[in-house]
């Protein structure tokens, strides 16, 4: 039985524990975006998720010391394959599910849109800043607002 209630808010770091182990396992394995983490970074979860959870704690809740450079491994994994603006789509798309469906409130909100927002820094700063969003004549990173996230069977 799920402990979480979706109606509560993201409290701290053992609730971003949560959610990005939840986030993580969604990701590992999506067919779009789970070999940047599987195949080409070789991602060790354990490894990987208290830097990752530093870096959110910081960004939520400036609770955490996060002295690293967040662009770096992924200008390294975009170097040996191109992350798409669809593929930046389909992590908020997962981060936001992963989020909806454990938390509702103010920090939930807020780690949503944060998500967003450096989905689409990280995805103009790789492929350039003209690099393609979404809008009239344009492809590449949709907002998860505009697309309907499919369950997989």
């Amino acid at each position: 039985m799920n402990h979480f209630a979706a109606d509560a808010d993201i409290r701290g770091r053992a609730d971003l524990d949560v959610v990005l182990r939840r986030f993580y396992t969604a990701a590992f394995a999506d067919r779009q975006i789970g070999p940047f983490f599987t195949e080409i970074a070789g991602t060790d979860l354990e490894v990987h998720l208290p830097r990752i959870t530093d870096f959110w704690e910081r960004a939520l809740f400036r609770s955490a010391d996060y002295g690293r450079n967040a662009f770096a491994p992924h200008a390294a994994l975009h170097s040996a394959r191109a992350m798409t603006g669809a593929d930046f789509g389909r992590w908020v798309q997962l981060w936001n599910a992963t989020i909806d469906g454990l938390h509702r409130g103010p920090n939930a909100e807020r780690a949503k849109a944060q998500g967003e927002r450096i989905a689409l820094a990280l995805h103009r700063r790789l492929a350039g800043d003209s690099a393609p969003l979404h809008g009239e004549g344009r492809v590449g990173f949709v907002p998860l607002a505009a697309v309907e996230l499919r369950s997989v069977a």
